[in-house]
């Protein structure tokens, strides 16, 4: 108890004379960003996958072509969980001899679990918030309802042997799914009036879902039960395998949080790692006095190691505090792009920054504090006696493997991880030793500069090593700030590019080959913007190298789904453009038999390159070879294909075409007229999930927005950092030359000039690190296209010499404004 009150007596000694200044504010700072980041990605990503729960209606989905058993049911009740069902089917309806195929979907009266639907009695901008679907009796329906069966609001419409009054126009339905029902113009009933229309006889093709929601613990422990008892027809639901389109934005969006939180964190710990070097640099004297009243180096380590524990758990305390404030005030900010509920703060949020602010101190702090365990008791009469380097290394390891977590945490990616950890570290290593052996070679400049520059080059070279670490650590925080702000305008750039303003919002199936020319020449008159046609032939995947897929598939994953159905086969000569080989190669002319397999699929299949896979349409079976493996990109609202063939592959069997096109709110009453003409067509409306998937984008883009301010603020604690670790010897040796007749005004040039080149150095760096980092974060974690940026060449660098020359120069504006004779008689 004597040496920790000792310990804390030094503490507050040094915090009253402002010792511990800078690494107060780069820890708190440091510990704010990482606590703020930590608890705002948290609740974001709860928000969101509350909210993506709400395009399910609910936390957990049954899908079933028949109904469950009752003790399923029970066993939900039991453990508490809200339920609800729906049914949807197909049916044509029949009213003022107009005829129309539509989807049915049948709710139970708890219907939506989660989410919200929005319906009108009168025009879209009246619409109201509906928790609860249409009541017995009455029909709610899609607006080309009335239309295409001149059916108005109030009157009758007949769905089997049942007469429902339409009472309310759907404008919003949370879980409209990508299937054949869903796409249809939807007419939506109260499950207690299905019996009575008589659609459903033994034999109907019906979808079941039945929906839970309640605790976490609840559905997990209920998910684990059930799952063993699925048939192969039975499936959980899953917003990244259900809603593709969806899931690939949302986890675009949870690794980009993760990588900007990894991010401030390294940047907080190069401002720590420099502010506790200056720290321990001026204890130095202190420290060999103590050796010499007689304290060994352990206890010398346990004195200062001590003050930093306590100063970690203060710092930290108050960062986790400030943290709680700032993301709060970031959701305040974003509160009109948000959901009306979102998640509230999680304590292991909050915990989680409280650790990541100690581990982060102990391993960036740690190295330089090992220093002062070997300072000799010499020093009191050679103050120039430096101590050795200890074994930091070995620490700095730990702050290494820190972030080497983080990295495998939010990319889930060893192998990415180790290449990321391996390629940097040898990065810098190799960088260092460039930029070393380029101020030695600069010294050769000296007798050819102006006196000002000579002196500002000087002050880069007299300590070479010092200043390798300095544009390390800028290179570092600026090429944090590079990826951060890069890869956010890029994430975002591409989510609008592939989902424009124009993006298809309808589909055409069903066209037959006689029919394609005539349907694409009506959507042209119409000014119609359409994608490519694509023939389709409807097979399943059977074998995979002459043994069943089914002895392949493993149960739960994305194969299991496509091989327990048809699929959508199509053939083309050109790679469809939103479409990228990761193996094999697109085929040549004339050759037939060969296949391109879609890569998550090939993955969970286990599909090699030259597999021979085994189809079946109908009653005939034929063979192909994988020739390559795809890249797809679900969320561009266009045609996409599991399995697309080489052509002359399917030619023995008959085809339909299907095509996707925009079609703007004042041109809906052309459907009509174009299922009218092509009565065998089935179009299908898809504007709800588009309106859903751009309000997800919106709310993404706005906290990526915010979430870069904190990596700048992270940064500017490095600058001042990095200058205050040197200002001692600046001073110094301000006064000196003062002393022999310097100026101030020749001070400030030189240290114009000393920054400036620094921030020049660094920003040059920074550029090739950068430009390296971001190949391997969008070809292998961001799954984007990366294009080199030449505009970083003209900004990163005259940047990095701005900021780090202001920077540079107010931190040390002191040093030419401090008495030489006191700083003399403190010497």
């Amino acid at each position: 108890m004597t040496r920790f009150n000792l310990a804390l007596r030094l503490l507050w000694r040094d915090s009253r004379s402002g010792e511990l200044t800078i690494l107060i504010l780069a820890l708190i700072i440091a510990v704010t960003s990482s606590t703020a980041i930590s608890l705002f990605a948290d609740r974001l990503q709860r928000t969101m996958t509350t909210q993506a729960a709400e395009f399910l209606a609910a936390d957990l989905v049954i899908t079933s072509p028949a109904a469950i058993p009752d003790e399923w049911l029970s066993k939900a009740t039991q453990l508490n969980l809200a339920q609800a069902q729906t049914l949807e089917f197909s049916s044509v309806l029949i009213e003022h001899d107009e005829l129309l195929l539509a989807g049915i979907k049948a709710v139970s009266s708890a219907y939506p679990l989660r989410g919200f639907l929005k319906a009108t009695a009168s025009d879209y901008s009246a619409e109201t918030v509906e928790h609860t679907g249409p009541k017995p009796g009455t029909a709610w329906v899609d607006k080309r309802i009335l239309s295409a069966l001149k059916l108005n609001l109030g009157e009758l419409l007949t769905v089997g042997e049942k007469k429902l009054t339409v009472s309310n126009i759907i404008t919003y339905e949370p879980d409209k799914r990508g299937d054949f029902y869903s796409f249809s113009p939807r007419v939506m009933i109260n499950a207690d009036d299905l019996k009575a229309t008589g659609i459903l006889q033994p034999g109907s093709r019906v979808h079941y879902f039945f929906q839970f929601s309640g605790d976490s613990k609840a559905l997990s422990e209920f998910n684990r039960w059930i799952k063993p008892q699925l048939n192969p027809s039975q499936r959980i639901m899953d917003i990244h395998d259900d809603r593709p389109e969806l899931g690939s934005a949302l986890e675009r969006a949870e690794r980009y949080l993760g990588l900007s939180s990894i991010i401030v964190i390294l940047i907080s710990g190069v401002a720590i790692a420099m502010a506790t070097r200056r720290y321990t640099e001026r204890h130095f004297n202190a420290t060999a006095i103590l050796r010499c009243l007689g304290c060994k180096q352990s206890e010398i380590l346990w004195l200062f190691g001590s003050q930093f524990v306590v100063l970690g758990l203060l710092a930290s305390a108050i960062g986790c505090l400030l943290g709680w404030f700032a993301q709060e005030a970031l959701f305040h900010l974003l509160r009109s792009l948000l959901p009306q509920q979102v998640a509230n703060p999680g304590l292991l949020a909050v915990f989680f920054g409280f650790i990541i602010g100690m581990a982060i101190l102990l391993g960036f702090a740690l190295p330089p504090l090992l220093r002062l365990k070997k300072v000799s008791p010499l020093r009191v009469l050679r103050r120039e006696l430096e101590p050795l380097p200890s074994s930091a290394w070995l620490i700095y390891g730990l702050a290494i493997g820190i972030i080497g977590v983080l990295i495998w945490r939010y990319t889930d990616d060893l192998k990415m991880t180790a290449t990321i950890i391996g390629v940097g570290l040898s990065s810098l290593l190799l960088l260092g030793l460039l930029v070393y052996g380029l101020l030695r070679f600069s010294r050769r400049l000296l007798p050819h500069l102006g006196l000002t520059w000579r002196f500002g080059l000087q002050g880069l070279l007299k300590n070479s090593r010092g200043s390798v670490g300095q544009i390390l650590a800028f290179s570092i925080t600026l090429v944090a700030m590079v990826l951060s702000f890069t890869v956010r305008t890029d994430l975002i750039n591409d989510w609008h590019k592939q989902l424009p303003t124009n993006a298809p919002n309808h589909f055409a199936l069903n066209i037959f080959p006689e029919q394609q020319q005539n349907f694409q020449q009506d959507l042209q008159q119409q000014q119609i913007n359409g994608s490519r046609f694509y023939p389709v032939i409807r097979g399943r995947l059977v074998a995979i190298n002459n043994t069943p897929v089914q002895q392949i598939v493993s149960k739960d994953s994305p194969g299991e789904n496509a091989t327990h159905r048809e699929l959508s086969l199509t053939w083309t000569k050109d790679l469809p453009a939103d479409n990228k080989i990761t193996a094999g190669n697109w085929w040549q002319d004339a050759q037939t038999g060969q296949v391109s397999v879609e890569q998550k699929l090939a993955k969970s299949l286990k599909i090699k390159l030259g597999d021979l896979l085994t189809f079946t349409v109908g009653s005939q079976q034929f063979t192909s070879t994988v020739a390559s493996i795809r890249e797809l990109q679900w969320d561009t609202m266009k045609p996409n294909f599991y399995m697309i063939f080489s052509p002359g592959t399917l030619d023995a069997f008959p085809s339909t075409f299907i095509t996707s096109f925009y079609l703007p709110e004042s041109q809906k009453d052309f459907l009509n007229a174009l299922v009218k003409k092509y009565p065998s067509t089935t179009v299908l409306e898809v504007d709800l999930i588009l309106r859903q998937f751009k309000t997800i984008l919106s709310q993404l883009t706005e906290a990526i927005n915010y979430l870069l301010y904190f990596a700048l603020m992270a940064g500017f604690t490095v600058l001042f950092a990095a200058v205050y670790a040197t200002l001692d010897s600046r001073i110094h040796e301000g006064a000196l030359m003062r002393t022999l007749g310097a100026n101030r005004a020749f001070l400030r040039k030189t240290h114009i000039i000393e920054f400036s080149l620094l921030g020049l150095i660094s920003g040059l760096l920074a550029v090739v690190i950068s430009e390296a980092m971001l190949y391997a974060l969008y070809t292998h974690v961001m799954h984007m296209e990366y294009r080199a940026n030449f505009y970083l060449w003209g900004i990163v660098p005259p940047t990095g010499a701005l900021f780090v020359g202001l920077a540079g120069c107010w931190g040390v504006r002191n040093v030419v404004n401090k008495s030489p004779l006191q700083v003399l008689r403190e010497l």
